[in-house]
Parts: structure tokens; sequence; C-alpha cells
């Protein structure tokens, strides 16, 4: 008998390609850097208020080049995918017990979508954004 078990090789660079679920975590983590610029242009745009007119108006000249436009169409798209994957999993995080009985997991995630698209609603409101 050996006293060396078989170990598997893995490579070292590509093993999240072997599974579906790891692909999409890495994907999910990459993705994290996106929210990540994001929170620092916020940031910069809270620094270029306090500064006065001038500075915010800078940023906000900023904010309307192409390439800003783009990534933040790119980070909005990803913040609902982090989004999505997070309500899909707060079934399993977080299991309600009503007596004996566990509530289905699809009405857990549904009560989150409908407290989300409720608090975006308000947000919105308070932004002014139903308006005009």
């Amino acid at each position: 008998m050996s006293r060396k078990p078989y170990v598997r090789e893995i490579s070292h660079t590509t093993w999240y390609l072997a599974r579906r679920r790891d692909l999409l975590h890495m994907a999910q983590e990459v993705t994290s850097l996106f929210i990540g610029i994001y929170t620092i242009m916020l940031l910069w745009g809270v620094k270029a208020l306090s500064e006065g007119p001038g500075a915010y108006q800078v940023f906000l000249d900023a904010l309307g080049s192409p390439l800003v436009i783009a990534f933040n169409w790119i980070t909005f798209v990803i913040m609902l995918y982090h989004s999505i994957s997070w309500f899909s999993v707060t079934p399993k995080a977080m299991p309600v017990q009503i007596g004996e009985e566990f509530l289905p997991g699809g009405i857990i995630a549904a009560g989150h979508y409908i407290a989300w698209v409720v608090v975006s609603a308000v947000i919105y409101y308070l932004a002014g954004g139903f308006n005009g």
C-alpha cells in the first residue's frame, strides 16, 4: 500500500472553468471591481460637491462622457446580477420556520424582490423622479 494517496492535479489558473457554480462565483468576484470603482466615483462626486459649484460642474461634465455612460450601464447590469444572485440564495441563508413547516423558498425570494421594488420606488420618488 502506498503512503502517498493519489491527488488529482488541479490547474492553478483555470480551476473555476470546470464547474458552472465556480464560474458564476468567480464572475461575481471579478465584477465586484466595477462596484468598487463606481463607489470611488460617487465619493469623488461628494468631494466635488463639498468643494463648491465649480468643482461639481467639472464632475458633472466628466459624467457626461460616453466612456463613463457606458461604464455606468455596465455597472448597472452588474448590480442587477449581484442583487438577483443574492436574492436567489436568500431562502437558503434565511429559512423562515412557521410551526413545524418551513416557508417555501419562492415566497421568501418574492418578498425580497417586492421589498426591493418598493424601496427603489420610494428612493426614486424622494429624488424627484416622478415630477416629470
